[in-house]
């Protein structure tokens, strides 16, 4: 049984958070395409995410998922294209990339928390460096929100004396500690091992009722059904079929996305 506490508020949970819901645009993608050297990852991609709504990002290693991630983080410069954050472009050469990174909330798949610091201090460093807060606020809202999530008590210890769920779930508790406009989920689950896997997912279905905005590339099928309101299914480097959970991942349309499918139901992994 997950230890993650349940969410203390939430927000409304209207059908803007459904496909075609009327929620404004939060993350807009127009157009944008990706190389490295002659390699074509990013081939063109659209895809709009809408207030309080969670978009899946499904597709083989290597399809471009964890770099279109990167890209909307400005970790990643873009070839071509624009991408928006409430309107403003954020692609623009003249925009800077930390004021950008302040109002999202970036985890990775591999927990990138420093090993010499306290799990507190890993949570609150953001907030104060980037965002300015002082230190005892920071505490405070670093402190509630590792209760949330399962990790009171747990403050000022070291992050190798926690489990590999435990790390990611300070690294989920760093990524809301700046209150961002919308996180970015980049296989949080992948470098778990399979005991561990589901208190991190209890943790992002908390947030997902919550009214979190959020893109979370993931192989876990399951997990995109129950929490996506879209799934967008890529291939090459570009959004080849997107839609409903039901409708992706029960009848897609494209024999590429039946492929990859196919292939995950003989791993067992559907």
């Amino acid at each position: 049984m997950s230890n993650v506490q349940p969410a203390s508020s939430a927000h409304p949970t209207s059908d803007a958070r459904r496909p075609g819901g009327s929620g404004a645009p939060v993350i807009e993608i127009q157009g944008v395409t990706k190389s490295f050297g002659d390699r074509e990852v990013l081939g063109g991609i659209d895809l709009t995410l809408r207030e309080h709504e969670a978009i899946a990002l499904i597709g083989a290693s290597g399809s471009g998922k964890s770099t279109l991630l990167r890209c909307i983080d400005l970790l990643v410069e873009i070839d071509d294209g624009d991408i928006f954050l409430d309107g403003q472009v954020i692609t623009d050469p003249s925009v800077d990339p930390v004021s950008v990174r302040r109002k999202l909330g970036f985890v990775f798949q591999a927990f990138n928390l420093f090993p010499h610091m306290k799990v507190i201090d890993n949570v609150t460093l953001g907030s104060v460096r980037a965002h300015r807060e002082g230190r005892k606020a920071a505490r405070d809202r670093g402190i509630e929100l590792l209760e949330r999530f399962g990790l009171g008590g747990r403050e000022d210890d070291r992050p190798d004396e926690l489990s590999g769920g435990q790390q990611q779930r300070v690294a989920l508790c760093r990524a809301l500690a700046g209150r961002p406009r919308a996180l970015l989920l980049d296989e949080v689950t992948s470098a778990l091992d399979p005991e561990l896997v589901g208190d991190v997912l209890d943790a992002v279905r908390g947030l997902k009722e919550e009214g979190m905005t959020m893109i979370i590339a993931t192989h876990e099928m399951s997990f995109a059904r129950e929490v996506a309101d879209e799934v967008a299914f890529l291939h090459e480097g570009r959004i080849v079929e997107q839609g409903s959970p039901e409708k992706i991942l029960t009848e897609p349309d494209r024999p590429e996305t039946r492929k990859f499918l196919r292939r995950l139901l003989a791993a067992g992994r559907i």
